[in-house]
């Protein structure tokens, strides 16, 4: 099988095998791998030339980089998970999974349909795999991009545990945000510390928010918690961390089509944050699935 490969060599812990490792596992299970950097300034027309499988290996960001240029493509793509957070690996599955049984099992391996979204709102249109929310988790992602300490921390277990332990200690000081949205017309509106529209089960440092969504099934699972849910919140912030995903218990919807009367509070949009936009604010948001789905490689 021809083989385009996608590497970003920063990604993940000193763990991670080689651009020379990847390339020689690709080939010894019989196939054909053309290479490309992350890093170097024409990755993204390398995506335009034939080739039977997209193999990316990376985290989050890097493969919502790579899989938005293959939106409507049906060019199969095979993740091997080398981030921090992993959260989309992680919610197809393969995560735990050594990469040379990846590898082995792309032969065999099942196409995983996988929605995108699209936010609209005053920064135009973007795409994105994860989701899109405001709240605990968004006020949390500034100070995590700043965070000296989180820079120094070489292993991906000490990144999430020590990010949750950001979202721990700012939790009871994060005032809660007043939304007034709809979801496929029906009124969501309400005051929360946490409101977030899931396209998988996890997003940020594996907060594992989701637990019945499903990438592919047409629907967004919007998750909310009040300022009443600050202690069960916290109780679940302290299990994920000592590596214990207990599925939450928090309100949440399911639907296609998610309308919010923005007012300028933070939001994010997979793990960017929206710039300061005050002069374009209040302003409709409106947040959906695209309706081009992605296809990924899954193991059986």
């Amino acid at each position: 099988m021809r083989v385009t490969l996608v590497h970003n060599p920063g990604s993940g812990d000193d763990a991670q095998p080689s651009a020379e490792g990847l390339i020689a596992l690709i080939r010894s299970a019989g196939h054909e791998v053309t290479y490309w950097s992350s890093h170097a300034d024409d990755w993204i027309g390398a995506l335009a030339e034939p080739t039977e499988l997209l193999a990316i290996a990376g985290g989050d960001g890097t493969i919502a980089d790579v899989a938005k240029h293959l939106i409507g493509r049906h060019v199969p793509i095979a993740l091997l998970p080398m981030g921090t957070a992993n959260n989309i690996s992680r919610t197809l599955g393969v995560t735990e999974l050594p990469l040379e049984r990846q590898v082995a099992a792309w032969h065999t391996a099942h196409r995983t349909p996988f929605d995108v979204g699209l936010a609209v709102g005053p920064w135009g249109s973007r795409y994105f795999l994860e989701g899109v929310g405001a709240g605990l988790f968004t006020r949390t992602m500034a100070k995590a991009k700043a965070s000296p300490m989180l820079a120094r921390l070489n292993r991906a277990h000490a990144k999430i545990a020590h990010a949750l332990q950001m979202l721990k200690d700012g939790l009871h000081s994060t005032q809660s945000i007043g939304v007034k949205a709809t979801l496929d017309g029906h009124d969501i509106s309400g005051s929360y510390i946490l409101f977030e529209a899931m396209n998988i089960q996890y997003i940020g440092p594996n907060l594992y928010l989701a637990p019945y969504c499903h990438p592919g099934d047409g629907v967004f699972d919007v998750v909310l918690a009040t300022d009443s849910e600050r202690g069960p919140l916290e109780h679940y912030l302290s299990s994920w961390q000592n590596g214990w995903p207990h599925r939450p218990e928090f309100l949440s919807y399911r639907g296609k089509e998610l309308k919010i009367e923005w007012t300028g509070y933070p939001l994010h949009i997979d793990d960017e944050l929206e710039p300061d936009l005050a002069s374009s604010v209040p302003a409709n948001v409106e947040v959906k699935i695209a309706g081009y789905a992605l296809e990924f490689l899954v193991p059986a």
